[in-house]
């Protein structure tokens, strides 16, 4: 930025898909992150993870957290193992959550690569690193600083933050930033929402922020829909018609979810559906250390949370059981009859619920109930979609049980809500980035905030755009090419995907034929395919 006083802004993830998020302030005197979170979703975004930053380690001096959930804090171990030194800015819920989120993460990549390497070795590959280690992840816990709601906090030379309660998880906020520019009286606001809650949320208040900044980016992962306007016990009701047709199906409920706070509010709910003896008591397994270690800090917190209370005695009911082995897990899948088991990760990606997936997507009396966002390219979307086989830890798999969507947990406004939130923020001086949605969210908010901004102020950015932000205008700063990621890659199935459905297909048509003449017609057919050097 030599010869230029104006910041530049850059979108280095949640740009034309919902994870990674990671956005860049540079000024004369100092860059700083706001999130630097892990890509999810199909394995060319994940892939992303373990390239190099666009940007260089060492230069940041600081990052402002807005949340603990993962696809907005991931990287932040890496981003300490690669040179950066200086503080973390955010809320003490936030520091609470990411003591346990972060290790969590370093531990499932080392799990994973250690078996991937084994499979690496048999197949004769070289060995990888897990993105980051527990290690990365203590040292990056070292440089966290407490912010408090509401109060200013100096982060670099020239900026200074504010934190507004977004309502979407304990300790979340929406960053408000002010530049001091040296050509001008008045300093540039710029508000990041990160991510914004919906109205009545079980346990968090209503999203808050300022008015009259210069520039908003906002979210919009639900930007296209509006839900239903279902109070709490609407939503109990809805989610015990679930519980008790999984109760008369005679076999498990699993469901997928994220470990923070939404394992929470499915706790409340199942508990109170229990008590009041609206469904079959039965025992309920959290099966993911991380959201055992959530729990307890959720419970820490329960002052400041909302129904507080009742979450306290849903945490110590008789019925829940908390489960921290391999042992202990593995021997949930040998029980018979109706049970429920909540674990991680929310979109079936890692973790412990594809070890559940596996025991039990083949069996027709289960039910498997995603209770939350699924990003393209997923397990869990590509269950929702309707997949008859999808493939585990290497293994095929045949999809018998129930799959259902129950999103009323929701952790992000809906498009009403978003409007909303934005027209409260109004007038805004200059242009509105939307980001941290897929293209139908997207599209779709553009759309609505019509008449509220005018078209020619929005601005959807692609991975790793930049933009010169003026007092009077934003300025698109080119950029290097080619991209980390093709912007027509992300958020969308890749040939990973395709591949993967591809063998499935291979196995169904070789296995479907009627005798071994026919599965020996059907190979040769698929070796003068791959023969055939013009297809």
């Amino acid at each position: 930025m030599k010869g230029d006083t104006d910041p530049v802004l850059r979108f280095h993830g949640a740009a034309h898909g919902v994870t990674g998020s990671c956005y860049e302030i540079e000024t004369p005197h100092s860059r700083i992150l706001i999130d630097c979170g892990l890509f999810q979703g199909s394995k060319s975004e994940r892939e992303l993870n373990y390239g190099q930053f666009p940007f260089p380690s060492e230069a940041i001096d600081a990052v402002i957290l807005t949340h603990a959930h993962i696809d907005h804090s991931g990287l932040l171990a890496k981003l300490v193992k690669q040179g950066f030194s200086g503080p973390i800015h955010t809320t003490r819920a936030t520091i609470d959550l990411c003591s346990v989120m972060l290790p969590d993460a370093a531990h499932v990549q080392e799990m994973e690569v250690e078996q991937l390497n084994r499979r690496n070795a048999q197949r004769g590959r070289p060995p990888v690193e897990p993105i980051y280690s527990l290690s990365d992840a203590a040292a990056c816990m070292t440089l966290f600083r407490a912010v408090e709601y509401g109060e200013w906090t100096t982060v670099a030379e020239g900026l200074r933050t504010r934190f507004w309660n977004a309502g979407h998880l304990l300790g979340s906020a929406s960053v408000e930033l002010e530049i001091d520019l040296d050509h001008q009286k008045r300093p540039m606001r710029i508000l990041f929402s990160g991510d914004i809650g919906p109205g009545h949320k079980l346990l968090q208040t209503d999203p808050e922020g300022p008015a009259g900044v210069d520039y908003l980016i906002c979210e919009s992962t639900y930007g296209d829909r509006e839900r239903p306007d279902v109070s709490p016990e609407q939503r109990r009701s809805q989610l015990g018609d679930i519980v008790r047709r999984a109760a008369e199906a005679g076999g498990p409920l699993i469901i997928p979810s994220f470990a923070v706070e939404r394992t929470q509010e499915l706790l409340v709910d199942l508990y109170l559906l229990m008590q009041a003896g609206e469904v079959l008591t039965a025992p309920v397994f959290v099966d993911s250390p991380l959201a055992t270690r959530a729990s307890a800090i959720f419970e820490r917190h329960a002052n400041d949370i909302e129904q507080g209370d009742v979450l306290r005695q849903a945490l110590n009911s008789r019925e829940l059981r908390f489960t921290e082995t391999v042992e202990q897990s593995k021997a949930i899948n040998r029980l018979s009859g109706f049970f429920v088991v909540i674990a991680a990760s929310g979109m079936c990606d890692a973790g412990r619920i594809r070890h559940h997936l596996k025991a039990n997507l083949w069996r027709r009396n289960a039910t498997v109930m995603m209770a939350g966002y699924q990003a393209q390219g997923s397990l869990g979307r590509i269950l929702l979609d309707g997949a008859q086989r999808v493939r585990i830890q290497g293994e095929e798999v045949e999809v018998k049980a129930r799959i259902s969507l129950f999103d009323l947990y929701s952790g992000h406004a809906d498009a009403g809500e978003l409007v909303a939130w934005v027209k409260a923020r109004t007038p805004v001086k200059q242009q509105v980035f939307l980001t941290h949605g897929e293209e139908a969210g997207l599209s779709g908010l553009r759309g609505r905030l019509a008449g509220l901004i005018p078209d020619d102020k929005v601005i959807i950015p692609r991975l790793d755009d930049a933009f010169q932000l003026t007092p009077g205008r934003c300025l698109p700063v080119e950029v290097n090419e080619p991209r980390r990621l093709r912007p027509e890659k992300i958020a969308r199935l890749d040939w990973h995907n395709d591949l993967s459905r591809l063998l499935m297909d291979v196995n169904e048509a070789v296995s479907a034929a009627a005798d071994e003449r026919g599965r020996a017609a059907v190979i040769r057919r698929m070796r003068r395919a791959l023969e055939d050097k013009d297809a």
